[in-house]
C-alpha cells in the first residue's frame, strides 16, 4: 500500500542499516532520524516504550498480556472516521482476563453498545459498568435474541468460541471473537467455516500479534514485494505460568500449548496470509512440580511445544508455545525472505517507501494491552462492518492460525511424526 502523506512515508536503508542500531530514547530516535512518529521495528531497535501495567486485584506482578502501551499521540494523527453510523453491539463474556472490558469498544465513537452478558451475576454487572450500559442478559443466548443487536464481540472460554460464534451468526449478527477461532476441533472448523460462508455477515478473530507494531510493518512490506517469498519464519508464545490461571470450568488446566498458538503462528500467516501445509513438532513436559499433572481433561504431557511448519511458500517456520519456561517472555517473531529479512531489525531492504504505520485511532480509543493491538482490533472490526469489506483477520486467516495447532499437538503426541494439515483458501 503506497503512502501519499509524507508524514507517514519512510525510505527503510535511511533509518535501519545492517548495523545495529543503539539510541537512547525512542523520541530522539525520532527526531534524529526526521521521521515523524513512524515507528518501524522500534521495539526491537530502540528502548523499549515503557508500559502502564494492569494488574488482577490484590496481584504484584502482570499477568503476561495485560501490559498497556502508553498513550501514543502519533496513533491518532490523521484519522478520519469512514461513517458516522454507529453499530449496535452486544459484548459476552468478562472472565479472568477482563477482555470483553479491555477492547475499548466502549470508546469507539462508532459504536453503541446495547447490552452485555456473563454468565456470572456479578462479573456481568462490573461488565456493565465497565461498558456504561444498563442492559444486561444472562447469557448469550439471550443476548442473541435481542434484535436491536447488528454485532456482537465474544470473549467467553476459548472451547465455546466456535460454537459461540456460529450461534451469533445464525441468529443474523456479524461476531468478533478472541482466539484461538477452534479449540482441538477439525469438525468444529468446518462448522465454523460454513456457518460463515451462510450467513454473509462479518467475522473477525482478534489475534492480537497482528497489530503488533513489528508484524504490522513486516506485512505492509511483505504485500509491496520487499521481502520476496519468505524462506524461514518463526514465532514464539511463551507464557510462564507456574500455576495456570482460574478460568471457567478451569479450561486451562492442562491446556496442549499448540492449540493456543495463534499468537506465534502470526508471525507468518498475518505476515503473508498463506498458510501452513504439513508440520512436524516435539513436545516436552513440565518440569515444574506443580505442572506435572499427569492425566487431565485433554490427556496431555506437554508444557513445551516446537513445531516445524512446511508453508504454502514452501519455505519452513518454527512456531514455539511454552507454559512454563521463565524469563523471555510474550509474543514476537522473525522473518527471512529471499530479498530482505527482519530478526532484530530490517535488512537487505532496497529503498521503498511505504506505509508501514498502522491504521490511526479515533481519539477516545486506548490502543491497549498486547502490544498496543487492542484498539486497532476493534476499530478493523468496526470499520469491516462500516465499509463493507473483508476484515484483516477473517475466518480463512482464522483457521489458518488456529488449525496448524490442531494437527501440530497431534504430531507431539506421535513424537514428531509428520501430518498434513487441512487447507482453507
Amino acid at each position: 500500500m503506497k503512502s501519499t502523506d509524507n508524514n507517514n512515508e519512510l525510505n527503510i536503508n535511511h533509518v535501519l542499516s545492517k548495523n545495529t542500531l543503539i539510541v537512547p530514547s525512542r523520541r530522539l530516535f525520532l527526531q534524529t532520524v526526521g521521521i515523524g512518529a513512524v515507528a518501524l521495528g522500534l521495539q526491537q531497535v530502540a528502548c523499549k516504550v515503557p508500559h502502564s501495567v494492569q494488574k488482577t486485584s490484590g496481584s504484584t506482578e502482570a499477568i503476561q498480556g495485560f501490559e498497556e502501551s502508553v498513550r501514543d499521540s502519533d496513533a491518532y494523527k490523521n484519522w478520519v472516521p469512514v461513517s458516522d453510523r454507529k453499530i449496535k453491539l452486544g459484548i459476552v463474556g468478562y472472565g479472568a482476563s477482563r477482555w470483553g472490558g479491555a477492547f475499548s469498544f466502549q470508546d469507539h465513537p462508532n459504536v453503541e453498545i446495547i447490552a452485555v452478558s456473563d454468565l456470572i451475576p456479578e462479573r456481568r454487572e462490573t461488565l456493565a459498568k465497565v461498558c456504561k450500559v444498563t442492559k444486561t442478559y444472562p447469557s448469550l443466548e439471550e443476548l442473541i435474541k435481542d434484535k436491536s443487536i447488528e454485532a456482537v464481540f465474544v470473549a467467553t472460554d476459548a472451547p465455546s468460541h466456535a460454537r459461540h460464534a456460529i450461534e451469533v451468526l445464525k441468529s443474523g449478527k456479524h461476531v468478533a471473537v478472541a482466539v484461538p477461532a477452534v479449540f482441538g476441533s477439525l469438525e468444529e472448523a468446518d462448522e465454523l467455516l460454513k456457518a460463515v460462508k451462510a450467513g454473509g455477515k462479518k467475522y473477525m478473530m482478534f489475534e492480537t500479534s497482528c497489530f503488533h507494531e513489528d508484524l504490522y510493518a513486516m506485512r505492509q512490506i511483505y504485500k509491496d514485494g520487499g521481502f520476496g517469498k519468505l524462506v524461514y519464519s518463526e514465532g514464539e508464545y511463551y507464557h510462564y505460568a507456574a500455576k495456570m490461571a482460574s478460568s471457567y470450568k478451569d479450561w486451562r488446566i492442562g491446556l496442549p500449548p499448540q492449540w493456543y498458538g495463534t499468537h506465534s503462528n502470526a508471525y507468518y500467516i498475518c505476515v503473508t496470509d498463506g498458510s501452513f501445509t504439513e508440520v512436524s513438532c516435539l513436545g516436552m513436559p513440565s518440569l515444574l512440580p506443580d505442572l506435572q499433572l499427569g492425566a487431565n481433561r485433554y490427556n496431555n504431557r506437554f508444557f513445551s511445544e516446537i513445531a516445524m511448519f512446511r508453508t504454502s511458500e514452501g519455505g519452513m517456520s518454527r512456531m514455539a508455545v511454552s507454559w512454563d519456561t521463565p524469563g523471555d517472555k510474550g509474543e514476537k517473531g522473525r522473518i527471512r525472505g529471499e530479498k530482505a529479512s527482519f530478526y532484530d531489525k530490517f535488512e537487505g531492504l532496497e529503498p521503498i517507501n511505504i506505509n508501514t504505520k498502522r491504521p490511526p485511532l479515533p481519539p477516545t480509543v486506548l490502543q491497549g494491552g498486547h502490544g498496543g493491538s487492542h484498539g486497532y482490533l476493534t476499530n478493523e472490526f468496526i470499520n469491516s462492518i462500516l465499509e463493507d469489506r473483508k476484515p484483516i483477520v477473517d475466518i480463512i486467516s482464522a483457521l489458518n492460525l488456529s488449525v496448524p495447532g490442531i494437527v501440530a499437538h497431534q504430531s507431539a503426541l506421535k513424537d514428531g511424526e509428520l501430518l498434513k494439515i487441512p487447507q482453507y483458501k
